[in-house]
């Protein structure tokens, strides 16, 4: 009998019995395996999972890397708020300034850091200076965004508020007011109709007296005397506003100038002195209808003002840095922090003769 036969009946050669037989012992090389029970299980149970297809056994995903990028942004973000709220806290409550908010509501917390000693020097006059860090000009002046109030309409407001600040501009930023000239621009802004300012900016230039002093609306060195060191006036400050009496606009300015000096003649030398005003300026902007005015101007309702490096004694309708000799010896007069914001402005139309001591310019 044949090692095997066909469906047919046909034999096969013993050598293809053999090759057979030995095909199946050792299996075809191509021939599928059959998956382990531990794979089948895992295959069935991951195909059941909502959204899964099916899962071939031999198949493999590599895993994605969890992100947590979220917690680290929130995080950073966390700490540039601190940062800012810690070197600039004026000008997180600039943000919230607006038509319901008291003037002078919110003062900074507490004062600058002191400084390292550093001289000033032509160059960088504001060396050693809390100042050196403040914006220069009008952009120290932080104006908030305006709403409708009283007789006034969003728009007036915004007006008003920038004409206010223009005053500001005029009378403490202007090159010609600081090296003594009239501040025409300045005075224009004020109500002609006002009596007692008007009355003072007629005697003030050419008489000034405790009572009608330039000083009190405008800043002015004696060319004569004193020279300007740079192109640059360090401010910090701010306005706000609200409603007044019979619907007015009442907006408040409290604004602190850094102005940089040196004697006006070339043998001098190279002495610099800061002299530091703060000043506040309460302006209403009235309703015609109710008080005499004229388009464009306001009334002032009030003005103080602090001063230190700026001299003393008899008002000559300049200020008068000291220099050298000059200068005040140390524990002579009531010491002040210049940069010293927390505080209400003290210094008024009727304050008296005393002279502060700057603990820092």
């Amino acid at each position: 009998m044949g090692a095997g036969t066909e469906p047919d009946g046909s034999s096969r050669s013993d050598e293809e019995w053999e090759r057979f037989l030995r095909e199946s012992v050792a299996g075809a090389a191509d021939a599928p395996k059959e998956p382990s029970a531990r794979a089948r299980d895992v295959a069935k149970r991951l195909s059941a999972e909502p959204g899964r297809g099916p899962v071939g056994w031999r198949s493999y995903t590599p895993a994605r890397p969890k992100r947590r990028t979220g917690w680290y942004v929130v995080g950073l973000l966390a700490s540039l708020v601190l940062l800012v709220v810690a070197l600039a806290p004026e000008r997180i409550v600039d943000l919230f300034a607006g038509a319901d908010s008291p003037p002078l509501a919110a003062r900074p917390p507490q004062v600058p850091p002191a400084e390292a000693a550093q001289r000033p020097t032509m160059d960088e006059p504001f060396r050693g200076s809390p100042a050196a860090d403040w914006a220069s000009g009008a952009a120290g002046i932080t104006v908030p965004k305006a709403g409708a109030v009283g007789w006034m309409s969003a728009a007036e407001v915004e007006r008003a508020l920038a004409r206010s600040r223009d005053f500001l501009v005029a009378s403490g930023l202007d090159r010609g007011v600081l090296r003594g000239e009239r501040p025409e621009k300045a005075i224009a802004l004020i109500n002609p109709h006002q009596k007692d300012v008007q009355d003072l900016l007629k005697t003030a230039f050419r008489t000034p007296s405790e009572k009608n002093d330039p000083l009190l609306l405008f800043s002015r060195f004696q060319p004569s005397r004193t020279r300007l060191v740079g192109d640059v006036v360090k401010t910090r400050g701010r306005l706000t506003y609200r409603e007044g009496e019979r619907g007015a606009l009442q907006v408040t300015g409290d604004v602190t100038f850094v102005y940089p000096v040196t004697r006006a003649d070339a043998g001098g030398g190279d002495e610099i002195v800061r002299t530091i005003v703060r000043r506040e300026l309460v302006l209403s902007w009235d309703d015609p209808d109710k008080v005499i005015t004229e388009p464009g101007t306001f009334s002032i309702v009030s003005y103080k003002y602090d001063m230190t490096n700026g001299g003393c004694g008899a008002p000559t309708g300049y200020f008068t840095p000291p220099f050298g000799t000059d200068r005040r010896p140390a524990g002579a007069g009531t010491e002040v922090d210049p940069y010293d914001r927390s505080a209400p402005v003290g210094r008024g139309e009727s304050s008296g003769d005393e002279c502060g001591r700057a603990t820092r310019s």
